[in-house]
This record gives structure tokens, C-alpha cells and sequence, in this order.
């Protein structure tokens, strides 16, 4: 269990990668800014936990480098919970396990942003929609595919 943990990570970190390289590529294309999301997610998330970040010098940036590790953080772990799932025995053809990998992953970020009042996917535009589903995608074909490689080496 604890290979496929880790498999998971590796795979999940793998796909982060792929997901930053496709949402930079978008913003370097289309000379879009960077979405400030993660960061008035974490704002709020260590608010309400009754631990701000400090209201001093940096903290914009602090919240900048929280919310972008908060992003590591469920990639790593959702290819962790994956690589479960396929050793428990779920299997699909890439195409369709990247689907639901990369389908998973941005449920798991975008319904916590919508049930924090961040942002509220129902007012996207398709241009929005686009933005966050292509990097997604991204996502879970590299991580399932690495997950799914290591199958073939056997």
C-alpha cells in the first residue's frame, strides 16, 4: 500500500507539473493574469480556522505561496487516492481513467472555492470553463498514465 501511496505522489506531482505548464501556456498565449483564487481561498480557509496570515509586510506574497502549495498539495494527494483506487482494482483505458483523474481533481478544488464563496462556477463563461478544464485534462492524463505505466512494466 505504502508503494502505491507513493506512486500516487509521484504520479500526482507529475501531473501538478502538467497542469501549471498548460495554465502558464494559456496566460503567456492569451496575456491573462494569474487567477487569484488559491490565495482568497487560503485567506479565508486560515481565517476561519482562527489562524490568519499575519497582516504585515510580504503577506500578499505569503498568500500567493500558500495558495500555490495548497494546489501541490490536492494534485499530490489526489494521485495518492487514485493510485488506491487502481490498486483496489478500478482500471480504464488512459483516455478514460485521465478523464475521471483530472475530472476528480477539479471537483477537488473547485467546489471548496464555490462553497467558500471564491467563486462561483455557474457565472463562468465558456472562456472560463476552458481555462480551468484543459489544465485539468492535463492533469489527469499524465497522472493516470503514470499510474497505469508502472502496470506495464510487470
Amino acid at each position: 500500500m505504502i508503494r502505491s501511496i507513493a506512486r500516487g505522489c509521484a504520479a500526482g506531482a507529475a501531473g501538478t507539473t502538467a497542469l501549471n505548464a498548460v495554465t502558464y501556456a494559456d496566460m503567456a498565449l492569451r496575456g491573462r493574469s494569474a487567477s487569484s483564487t488559491p490565495e482568497t481561498a487560503v485567506d479565508k480557509i486560515t481565517t476561519r480556522m482562527g489562524h490568519p496570515v499575519p497582516d504585515t509586510s510580504g503577506r500578499d506574497n505569503r498568500l500567493t505561496g500558500l495558495g500555490a502549495l495548497s494546489g501541490i498539495a490536492v494534485g499530490t494527494a489526489t494521485g495518492a487516492a487514485v493510485s488506491l483506487i487502481h490498486r483496489a482494482g478500478a482500471r480504464g483505458p488512459l483516455w478514460l481513467g485521465g478523464l475521471l483523474t483530472g475530472a476528480l481533481a477539479m471537483a477537488l478544488t473547485d467546489v471548496p472555492m464555490a462553497r467558500l464563496g471564491v467563486s462561483d462556477p455557474r457565472t463562468w463563461s465558456v472562456r472560463d470553463w476552458t481555462a480551468d478544464v484543459v489544465p485539468h485534462i492535463a492533469y489527469g492524463l499524465v497522472t493516470y498514465g503514470v499510474i497505469t505505466a508502472s502496470d506495464q512494466r510487470r
